[in-house]
């Protein structure tokens, strides 16, 4: 893929904490538009933190990253963040916090409720709408965090762990529905991961990272044709497993 394909690129990308603990060295990295990539890799490699960087939560400490031809100083109405611990609003109810990122473009209340409910029902939360988030389960809690991503309608959602805080059978649930809504939505997504076998499931393109500081070691392409067919057809794809053996035989070295 080149520079002019690239809806997200970073150019050398490093980052270095308070207390010198290097993260990232010399990342460079060019996403696709309209495809879900995923970073992968050993734990306090830099994923979140590369994350972080290309949402503009925080700025890099050498190179730059640039999103839609535009180079990134901060947070931007292109990008929308779900994060893991769901970073929702505790006096809010369900509503509130879906319409909150449409509340700050000053968007008049009436419209920006219209677009929030559409967005509780496409998650399956529309009789949620009045509860507070310590009246929800956690899986409940990330679909808001994700309506609210979707409900400001950015064309790049970043989703950090997003799955992390629920059991396996929740969790898969959550992968099927998100990948139903991205075939709708046609969104670039940039999703964080510690789990293979959900990152060759629902990845067009894994970006492994190596051991801190991250840097960019292999990008894994899966193949994987999943229109039509069900979640268990395609976690016997070949492709699917050829791509969580390529990725352990990687990362095992890692450990």
């Amino acid at each position: 893929m080149t520079s002019a394909d690239a809806i997200v690129e970073a150019k050398e990308v490093g980052k270095i904490y308070d207390g010198g603990v290097e993260a990232l060295a010399g990342v460079n990295l060019a996403l696709p538009s309209g495809r879900l990539s995923t970073l992968l890799g050993p734990s306090g490699c830099g994923k979140t933190t590369l994350l972080k960087i290309i949402a503009g939560l925080m700025p890099p400490s050498r190179g730059e990253v640039w999103v839609k031809g535009k180079k990134v100083d901060g947070p931007g109405p292109e990008r929308a963040f779900v994060f893991q611990d769901f970073a929702l609003l505790p006096w809010a109810n369900v509503l509130r916090n879906v319409a909150f990122g449409l509340e700050l473009r000053g968007l008049a209340k009436e419209e920006r409720h219209r677009v929030a409910r559409k967005h509780i029902a496409e998650v399956g939360l529309e009789s949620f709408e009045s509860k507070f988030p310590h009246q929800l389960s956690g899986g409940m809690r990330q679909r808001v965090g994700l309506a609210r991503a979707l409900a400001v309608d950015a064309d790049i959602i970043l989703m950090d762990e997003p799955f992390s805080s629920v059991d396996e059978q929740t969790r898969r649930k959550f992968q099927e529905e998100l990948l139903d809504l991205l075939r709708h939505k046609h969104k670039t997504v940039i999703f964080v991961t510690h789990s293979i076998e959900e990152a060759a499931y629902l990845s067009d393109q894994i970006v492994l990272l190596s051991p801190r500081p991250g840097t960019v070691s292999k990008i894994i392409q899966p193949n994987i044709h999943r229109d039509g067919r069900n979640p268990d057809e395609i976690r016997r794809d070949r492709n699917y497993l050829d791509a969580v053996d390529e990725i352990w035989n990687i990362l095992k070295h890692y450990v």
